[in-house]
């Protein structure tokens, strides 16, 4: 039974001591950079939104996979994901292009919620995503700020 405590007690130290030699990272800085309309299907509303990462730290992020979440003025707008790998250098910046889908009824609300101004000008949104990293390497982000939508594309694949 002592051994067995011994060996719990060494995992244990080891787990921890693996856990402070972890670099303590920055956040990444994330700007959306620009909202473009796709071709639509159906009841769909497609944009590509590019958002600007820039990594702050001494260290590459490699990321196999990007995942989006927009609200625009606190409501749930657009979701999306890309299976899009690469890389940030250390004290670097890329642009990433992500696809995201609205739904009908998102649209529905927002044109509802937007009814008194007319305008789909100078919004306020949040932006949440990550870059997926494997198991300890996925970061995730929030941008804020306030954005403008531009018209849909029409037609269809």
């Amino acid at each position: 039974m002592r051994s067995l405590h011994a060996i719990f007690l060494s995992t244990l130290l080891l787990a921890l001591g693996a856990c402070a030699t972890y670099p303590n990272n920055d956040p990444l800085n994330i700007n959306v950079v620009g909202i473009q309309p796709m071709q639509s299907q159906d009841m769909e509303v497609r944009f590509a939104v590019k958002i600007r990462v820039q990594n702050p730290n001494g260290t590459n992020i490699n990321y196999n996979g990007v995942a989006l979440d927009l609200d625009i003025n606190g409501q749930p707008f657009a979701s999306g994901v890309s299976n899009e790998s690469g890389f940030v250098g250390r004290y670097s910046e890329a642009v990433l292009t992500v696809p995201v889908s609205v739904s009908a009824f998102s649209v529905l609300r927002q044109t509802y919620g937007l009814s008194q101004m007319q305008t789909f000008h100078n919004m306020p949104y949040v932006l949440r995503g990550k870059l997926a990293g494997g198991l300890f390497g996925t970061r995730r982000f929030v941008d804020s700020g306030q954005v403008s939508i531009p018209g849909p594309m029409t037609g269809s694949r």
